[in-house]
């Protein structure tokens, strides 16, 4: 996917979560808007080189949102609404393997949609994927990943996720359903050669992928090719064996 125009600063500190100000230079300071409620682990620190987009809505009180930090001497992709759109367009592009020949792809598909009596909730999964002949449909939910404290080792989570584990008892529910389902996460560094899960900081999101995994959820792991003017998945990754805490 194409990124828009960016604009090169230096991180002074993230805070509030989605709050960062940054030093445009020539006495430019401003703060911008932070598209992430992770921890950004190892990625928020002073005098980071960043890169900045610019809405044109002029109803935005903060302009500018960030999308790229350098780090270890390459580009890690910040911003947690990109993958969707990464992934999407691997999809409609049969670049994922796991993903390829169904001739329809829908985002934010709602699975079991709530009842009148609201007995039954719905989830909502990031894509659908149908109208194939010879399987069934496809639930995918996506993650974006650019936690990394390990030389190449990529991780998923950086903090708790409630709500992860969450779509991965659905996912696990859908396979029981006889629906495929998947598990994508979209490792948005340069610098990663396999991935794995961050057991330590959520050991009830690893035991749930686990459950996942056993039930029939196909897991894929994509680093992305990242330059200043587009986001793309690039190569799949090995996944390693998560350490239960």
């Amino acid at each position: 996917m194409q990124l828009p125009p960016l604009t090169q600063g230096n991180l002074i500190r993230r805070y509030k979560r989605f709050l960062a100000d940054v030093d445009f230079g020539g006495g430019q300071v401003e703060t911008v808007h932070c598209p992430n409620p992770g921890a950004m682990t190892g990625l928020d620190q002073s005098g980071m080189r960043v890169w900045c987009s610019t809405s044109t809505n002029k109803a935005r009180k903060l302009p500018k949102t960030l999308e790229l930090v350098e780090a270890n001497g390459g580009l890690v992709g910040i911003n947690t609404m990109r993958p969707n759109a990464i992934a999407a367009e691997a999809v409609g592009r049969g670049l994922i393997p796991q993903c390829a020949g169904y001739g329809r792809l829908r985002q934010e598909y709602v699975w079991r949609k709530a009842d009148k009596t609201k007995a039954r909730t719905g989830v909502r999964f990031d894509m659908l994927l149908d109208e194939a002949k010879a399987k069934p449909p496809m639930v995918v939910e996506v993650k974006n990943v650019h936690l990394q404290r390990q030389v190449g080792l990529a991780e998923f989570p950086d903090a708790t996720t409630a709500r992860g584990s969450k779509h991965l008892l659905a996912l696990a529910d859908a396979v029981k359903s006889g629906l495929r389902a998947g598990l994508l996460f979209v490792i948005q560094r340069t610098d990663s050669d396999a991935f794995t899960l961050a057991s330590d900081i959520d050991p009830v999101y690893t035991a749930n992928f686990l459950r996942a995994v056993e039930a029939g959820v196909e897991v894929m792991a994509w680093r992305c090719r990242i330059t200043l003017d587009s986001l793309s998945l690039a190569q799949p990754l090995p996944i390693r064996q998560p350490v239960v805490c």
